[in-house]
């Protein structure tokens, strides 16, 4: 069991890779973004797998960390980066 945890956790680890080609090609910020969401779903995963192969219960708060993380960063992100309204410009007090 263990070396089948293991074993998807390296696919796992390659699919990550090429979402990181993604991430430095991708054509736009929504691309990216997907990638993003990608590394922070994967990573989660693999330490999931790490932690029942290993037999550490440690490693499965870590992951839930991650998956916070993961989902905090993307919504931070379509915050600022999908705007409709324009920005306001400061005046100084004028």
């Amino acid at each position: 069991m263990a070396s089948f945890c293991i074993g998807a956790a390296g696919f796992l680890f390659l699919t990550m890779v090429a979402g990181f080609w993604r991430v430095l090609r991708g054509p736009d910020a929504g691309d990216r973004l997907m990638a993003a969401q990608l590394f922070g779903s994967t990573v989660s995963a693999i330490m999931l797998l790490l932690a029942e192969a290993q037999g550490n219960p440690g490693l499965r708060s870590v992951a839930l960390v991650f998956a916070s993380l993961a989902v905090v960063s993307v919504v931070a992100f379509v915050r600022l980066a999908w705007t409709d309204e324009p920005a306001e410009e400061v005046d100084g007090g004028a």
